[in-house]
Formats: structure tokens, sequence, C-alpha cells
């Protein structure tokens, strides 16, 4: 079963450009797994277009395919003896008929058509330059190979480069929308969900809803015949040159060495600008990310970036599955949760907590519900203190936000020391100290809420 979920904004931005008229070239691209594909196929639903999904076959195959396809949408009957040979005379009899009658023209994994013909974009902007004030067409190039696609596609020495009316970069979807997927689940299983599969919807279709997070985990991630188990592996292997390599500075990420040094010493790599190499690389593949403190002012010159795996379930897999493929090999599924997985998921969890506070926190500040407009928000930290959420604006209203995904409740001890790293912003003008719990609040604290406009209890 294909299940759609949320996609509102990309869907209405989709619907406006193809609500206009003339040459109209999208951009498309995000990770594997992200719903591209099932975003375009639900935009389409309903109206005349042409849809070809490329793939890794020969150019001489591909031409083949993509002429199937145009003789099943027009019944051209040449086309079914004679193939196009090649691209410029296929994109020309798009351009010049094929759009006439069906505007929306949709090419999938674009890339992979470029491997079997590099001179792919530049056929593609000869014929548009010569086209595109002649013709109605929205065309559509999607792609899942980040690196490929932001530097051959929306480059600026692409050939292609100038003529797009649009891109779109498709992200995970956030905490409330997976809620679509568990309609049954608590708030807190919820949260659970999204710390192990983060927003990726091909993740979280493999998790039954009618099932607990530790019978899906035992059975849809740690079974070593199950679809998530390998699904990482998979996916670097297919990207990255040299994996292992690769894998262990993820491990070591996974592991909570965030900073470059860290990361070198955990690898055994000498060489702290190899390294640096290495991440940049899983950087521009969007695996990793670097994050400084909220308040930095030149983020790109700050020397207080840390690096972090960009999705939770590469994040969760680096951390339980990586480490622990021996046992589970052998099918010790039972083992690995109970001594790797359970002693740690809280506090493994808190981490991806904290985004979802982040998150929260951004609607609420989008919806003007919040005491000032934020400017920033997001993580803070110094050599000694670490602040889980910080907003502030340009007239020195700050807000300070603990996250604890404990079975505590938090109490006015937490709101005594998170005032005391507040005291380290000077010049401030108001001061505010939000918190978020999974076990909720002290009566005491609740109180002093009612009497102290500067405190803010929210629900995550």
């Amino acid at each position: 079963m294909v299940m759609f979920v949320n996609r509102k904004e990309e869907l209405k931005y989709l619907e406006d450009l193809n609500k206009t008229k003339g040459a109209r070239l999208l951009i498309l691209y995000g990770r594997r797994r992200i719903g591209k594909t099932e975003l375009l196929r639900q935009f389409s639903k309903g109206k005349k277009h042409l849809f070809f999904s490329c793939d890794f076959s020969s150019e001489q195959e591909q031409l083949r395919q993509f002429t199937e396809k145009i003789f099943r949408i027009t019944g051209e009957s040449f086309l079914q003896t004679q193939p196009f040979t090649s691209w410029e005379a296929l994109f020309r009899y798009i351009f010049d008929h094929i759009s006439k009658k069906i505007p929306i023209i949709i090419i999938d994994e674009f890339p992979y058509l470029c491997v079997s013909n590099k001179a792919i974009p530049s056929i593609l902007q000869k014929i548009w330059d010569e086209k595109e004030k002649k013709v109605d067409i929205f065309l559509i190039l999607c792609g899942s190979y980040m690196s490929f696609m932001e530097k051959e596609i929306l480059g600026s020495k692409s050939p292609l480069y100038g003529r797009r009316i649009g891109q779109m970069i498709l992200k995970p979807l956030d905490f409330e929308s997976i809620s679509g997927f568990f309609p049954n689940y608590t708030r807190k299983e919820r949260v659970y969900s999204y710390a192990i599969l983060g927003g990726t919807p091909a993740y979280l279709l493999r998790f039954n809803p009618k099932k607990t997070i530790e019978q899906n985990i035992k059975n849809k991630i740690l079974n070593k015949n199950a679809f998530l188990y390998s699904e990482p592996r998979f996916l670097l292997m297919e990207e990255l040159r040299e994996p292992s390599i690769y894998f262990s500075i993820l491990k070591a990420i996974a592991d909570g060495k965030t900073r470059l040094n860290e990361i070198a010493q955990e690898t055994g790599i000498k060489d702290r600008h190899k390294v640096n190499k290495y991440i940049s690389v899983l950087r521009e593949l969007h695996i990793i990310r670097r994050e400084i403190p909220v308040t930095e002012d030149k983020p790109h010159k700050s020397r207080k970036g840390i690096y972090l795996l960009d999705d939770p379930y590469f994040r969760f897999w680096f951390k339980y599955v990586f480490p622990n493929m021996s046992y589970l090999e052998e099918g010790d599924i039972e083992y690995v949760w109970e001594e790797k997985i359970k002693p740690d998921f809280d506090s493994f969890t808190g981490f991806i907590f904290e985004d979802i506070c982040i998150q929260k926190l951004k609607k609420i500040n989008k919806e003007n519900k919040l005491p000032f407009k934020a400017k920033n928000i997001g993580r803070w930290w110094d050599r000694t203190d670490e602040i889980d959420i910080v907003a502030f604006d340009d007239k020195g209203s700050f807000l300070f936000c603990e996250c604890k995904w404990t079975n505590k409740k938090i109490g006015v001890n937490i709101l005594s020391e998170l005032q005391r790293k507040a005291n380290k912003f000077l010049g401030t003008r108001e001061k505010y100290y939000g918190f978020f719990s999974k076990a909720g609040f002290t009566k005491e604290l609740e109180a002093l809420s009612k009497k102290r406009k500067d405190i803010l209890l929210f629900n995550y």
C-alpha cells in the first residue's frame, strides 16, 4: 500500500507553476526514499502528462523505453517500429509535438539518463533555447543524486543554468506529519518512531502501526532479512567509492564524536585535512550536517561547528545496527535489543526530541504565539555549557528552553540551572524560559509559571 502524507506546500507550488503559461523548467531533487516520485505522481494524477523513469540501462535501451512510453501515450504508429536513435530527435519531438497535447513532461531520476550520455544537459539546453518562446511546456527534471543535481544541473557551469523557473529540494517530513502513518500511536510512541526513522516516508511505511516500537525494531530493522537492515549500507555503497572510511566516520559521529579532531582520533585517520575532505563529501550528499551555536554572527567562519548525522535513521543504524552486525547475522536479535538498545534508548531519543521541540517552537513562532517574533531559533553551546534551544530577535528579547526526555518531571531546579546559563548572555532586554518535557512538570513549576509571564511550559 502506498500512503501519501502531507506535502501540501509542495503540491501547491507545483499546481501554481502548472497554472502559468510558457516554457517552465523545474528541478526537483532530494535524497532517495524521501517521496519525490510519489509527490510527482500525486501532482500529475488526473492531468495529461508524460512520466518517464530512468534507470541504469544503456543509452540505446533507454531511448527504446522512452520511445515506447511516448507511443503508449500518443498512439503514433511509426514509433512502434522506429524508436528514436538520438536524444536530440526525441526531445525535439516532445517540444514540437507532444507538448501541444501533453504539456507536463516528467523525467524521474534524470542523472541516470546523463550517465548513459553526458551530453544530455547540453542537448536539452540547445533545444530549450530554440523552443522556449514557442511552446507551452512544464518540464520537471527529478533526481536523487544530490551532489550531481546541485553541481551538474543547478550549478553555474551547467548548460541548463539560468533556464529553470525554480528548484525544489524535497526534505523529510516533520514530526507532526508522521501521525498520518501511526494514527493509533500515543504521542510518546510517535516520538520514538521519529527518533528511529526520521521523516523519510519509505522508512515510516516499513513500521507496522499495529505493532509496538520494540516489535517493529526487532522485526523491521534488526532482522537481517528486513529492508531497513541493509538500507543505509546499500545507499552509501552506491554513492561512495571508499565506503569503509566513510562508515567509520559516520559511526564515530553516531557515537557522539562530533568535532573534527574527535572524528580523526576515533577513526585513526591522522591527516585532519583528509578527514575534512571525506566530511565535505558526506555534507554534499546531505548525510551529515554542520551545526554551529545559533548566536554566531559568521557561521561559515565559526570554529565552534560540530558535525551531526542529518537523518535519524542513519544515526540509529550506525549507533545500533552497524556495530552489532556480528550478533545480528547470527540472528541474536534479543541480545542486541536487551543489552545494546533498550538501556540506552531514552538517552538516544533525547537528542531527536530536541529537534522535535525546535520544530514545534518554529511553528509557534510562525503563528506569532511567542512573546516576541524570533529571528533565529536553534541550539547554543560554549566550552562549558549547553542550552537545548535559544530563540531571539534583534531587539534583545531571548527565550531559553530546556527539553527533557526523561521519566522525571521538570522542576524549579531545572529553571534555576537554565537561569544560570542565561546569565552568560549580556545585553538582553527581556528573558523568557521555556520547557518541554516527556514526563511533565512539577506542581511547583506549574504554579510558578502561572505567576510569572517569563516562564513558558510547552506541550511537545
